[in-house]
């Protein structure tokens, strides 16, 4: 959380020496000091505290790491270090990177249990400095909160709350269509996928900016809690599934970090918010649907719901001319299959806007990987009743058909990028705690800060 930081000039020095200079530089240290780190097996250990021995308070801090550049340096010292304000020394440079892997390897989704420790701080005296880590911190912790909470309380009129408090924080506008509003509205899909559960399908929509700045517009899956409908998932395929959502997650913490840095654009955000539930109104495999775009669309797995509820919103995303369309869905796991869980995959019709991104990622250490759209496979999602069903005929490229399918529902004037994230870290690294987690949102905020200035 952004407490971990605070808008100071003072603090417990903290210092990091490179592996390589270590030997040089600690023979240039006091014989005190040498003495400490050696006895303290620095070169092992990798973290040193120094106390003064005349008050016995904690002095100054010293962390080992390979080079002063990797982003992930500090991501564990919010955890290690004792409470207190510590101040990074020297790597000017390197501070705002630095401040951030601070704060993303502290966070902690607690809601649910007693509060923890007061942790250690990292003091930060730039105030613009400060400002621009807080923004980037508060967005992908709001990001790891929505998806970490559990289903009974992120349904459709959780996400809406959380879109409505956004809106109004910058002012902007929010508008809904909630159940049989959306058969009112022609959004016959989200309606299909959501209509068994007892929580209502919503379609979400905010807008902000100046009417005549560049229109961006963001779509999310919003899937708050997937059994598979009839085509029911496993157990051990259904435990996690509150992290369905994690795409609209992804673009609500964007929105947040667009708005709060008030980019020169004009955004508009869609989710369409549902559970796939089975009850006794659930849709079918066999069933036939005809979406807003016109497309009849055949259901060949009810568990292939996500590029259902998107495919409206994409198609209502047409409907301004927006200058560009990016969605974030955690829409499957062939993506995770390619690229593992940890590199978020994506696809784009614009060949500079995906170079674009890739290269903001790389400048920010948020890696991306765009995958192809490749034509030919898009005969595999071919129907005997209908325009197309939902899912392909094998399972190979499933991240690709699942792309193409999107992609039937942009026009071919419309820049778009789509996401397949995982939403998720299975394993505890520096600064990334297992669980809920953003992947990309910073390669794509960079993006459009570089774009629209």
């Amino acid at each position: 959380m952004s407490t971990l930081i605070r808008h100071s000039s003072t603090g417990i020095p903290l210092s990091f020496i490179v592996k390589n200079d270590l030997a040089t530089w600690q023979a240039q240290q006091p014989i005190f000091l040498q003495n400490w780190l050696n006895s303290c097996d620095f070169a092992k250990q990798g973290l040193v505290l120094v106390v003064n021995p005349q008050s016995g308070a904690l002095s100054q801090v010293y962390c080992l790491v390979n080079s002063v550049d990797d982003f992930w340096l500090a991501g564990e010292l919010a955890s290690k270090l004792p409470a207190g304000i510590y101040q990074v020394q020297e790597c000017e440079q390197q501070l705002e990177q630095i401040a951030l892997g601070f704060i993303l390897g502290g966070y902690e989704f607690s809601e649910y249990k007693a509060k923890g420790a007061v942790k250690a701080q990292l003091a930060i005296a730039d105030e613009a400095l400060f400002a621009r880590i807080t923004r980037q911190a508060n967005a992908i912790n709001l990001v790891r909160d929505l998806v970490n909470t559990p289903a009974v309380d992120m349904m459709p009129q959780h996400l809406s709350q959380v879109m409505a408090d956004l809106a109004h924080t910058y002012n902007g506008q929010f508008n809904e269509w909630i159940g049989d509003e959306l058969l009112e509205q022609n959004y016959p899909t989200i309606h299909m996928v959501g209509r068994a559960s007892e929580n209502k399908p919503r379609l979400l929509d905010l807008h902000w900016g100046a009417a005549d700045a560049p229109l961006i517009t963001l779509v999310g899956k919003g899937v708050c809690f997937d059994s598979g409908g009839l085509d029911l998932k496993p157990s051990s395929g259904m435990r996690n599934m509150k992290k369905d959502m994690g795409g609209a997650a992804h673009v609500i913490g964007l929105a947040q970090l667009i708005m709060a840095a008030n980019l020169p654009i004009r955004l508009r955000v869609l989710v369409p918010a549902v559970e796939n539930a089975v009850s006794r109104n659930a849709f079918r495999p066999g069933d036939v649907i005809k979406t807003r775009k016109g497309i009849m669309v055949e259901i060949d797995n009810t568990d292939a719901e996500g590029r259902l509820v998107l495919c409206d919103a994409l198609t209502e995303a047409q409907n301004d001319n927006p200058e560009l369309i990016i969605d974030f869905a955690t829409l499957t796991g062939a993506c995770r299959i390619a690229l593992g869980t940890e590199l978020p995959g994506f696809f784009s019709t614009e060949r500079d806007v995906a170079n674009g991104i890739i290269d903001a990622g790389i400048a920010v250490s948020d890696p991306v990987w765009q995958l192809p759209l490749f034509e030919q496979y898009k005969s595999l999602l071919k129907s005997d009743v209908a325009d197309m069903a939902n899912c392909a005929s094998t399972p190979f490229g499933g991240a690709i058909t699942a792309a193409l399918y999107l992609k039937e529902f942009v026009e071919p004037t419309t820049p778009w990028v789509h996401f397949d994230v995982m939403a998720w870290n299975i394993r505890s690294l520096p600064g990334r705690p297992v669980g809920g987690e953003a992947l990309g949102i910073r390669a794509v905020f960079n993006y459009l800060q570089s774009r629209f200035k």
